[in-house]
């Protein structure tokens, strides 16, 4: 299975929360509208992904003849719910500048956290999953 657009898609993110970590230590208050429009990108991206796994990558694998990469697929959704549901969270805290502002160690706190799970759970796909996938 081709899942380039995929792997695509996790390194806009990653490089989306590397900008947010460089704005974020340059400074919440300072650079907040720039944080505000780097969220909400990112939650396009974000969106676009898991509706791209949700209609096409888990179906698809659902009917492979592979029950390891079976289990692993129905582990990950499960286990994505709750960071789908963590980040949203997030991203509607922290998605105007004006709820930035004089927040910088509220945003910081919240960021290592979300941003975290969000990122190694795309480092799992990308040498766990995703390697086992484009075999088929």
């Amino acid at each position: 299975m081709n899942i380039d657009k995929m792997k695509i898609q996790h390194a806009e993110i990653i490089h989306k929360i590397s900008r947010l970590r460089e704005l974020s230590r340059a400074g919440v208050t300072a650079h907040a509208q720039e944080i505000a429009q780097t969220v909400i990108s990112m939650s396009s991206v974000i969106k676009v992904h898991l509706s791209t796994e949700d209609q096409f990558l888990y179906p698809y694998l659902e009917k492979v003849n592979d029950q390891k990469l079976k289990t692993m697929s129905v582990n990950f959704q499960r286990e994505m719910a709750d960071i789908v549901a963590e980040y949203e969270k997030f991203s509607r805290r922290w998605n105007t500048a004006n709820k930035l502002i004089n927040c910088d160690e509220a945003f910081r706190r919240d960021a290592n956290v979300v941003l975290r799970k969000v990122h190694e759970r795309m480092q799992r796909e990308d040498h766990n999953f995703y390697p086992l996938v484009e075999q088929l």
